[in-house]
């Protein structure tokens, strides 16, 4: 069994920079892919980053292409989404999610089969 934490979610202005991580355990980290989603209040659940079991190549949502970037540590069994310039539209609850059985970066919910608890990130005007 994989266990995924996030951290690093909070309450920040229009502009300002965040930075998640989600660490996992029980398993080799670098055996799956790994990727972040997010779920807004009245909406469905988008794909926000995701990346390889290399460590590359990565993907991102064109909604947050060039203020959002993603990295892996895998000695650390780490991910991490690096949010910056950020806006209203961001707040959501964040997810972090791995592959057992998928090595590529996906933007398909379907492809991760473990879940965290997920992290609150508030965008104020």
């Amino acid at each position: 069994q994989v266990q995924l934490v996030e951290s690093g979610g909070g309450l920040v202005q229009s502009g300002d920079s965040l930075r998640l991580s989600c660490v996992a355990s029980g398993r080799t980290f670098s055996s799956y892919a790994m990727g972040w989603f997010r779920l807004a209040p009245g909406k469905e659940r988008e794909f926000v980053a995701a990346i390889s079991l290399s460590g590359g190549p990565i993907y991102v949502a064109d909604s947050v292409q060039g203020r959002f970037t993603i990295s892996r540590d895998i000695p650390k069994n780490a991910v991490y989404l690096q949010m910056t310039r950020l806006k209203p539209e961001d707040t959501a609850v964040y997810y972090c999610a791995a592959s057992s059985w998928v090595s590529y970066a996906s933007r398909n919910a379907g492809v991760y089969d473990y879940w965290g608890q997920g992290t609150q990130v508030t965008v104020s005007s």
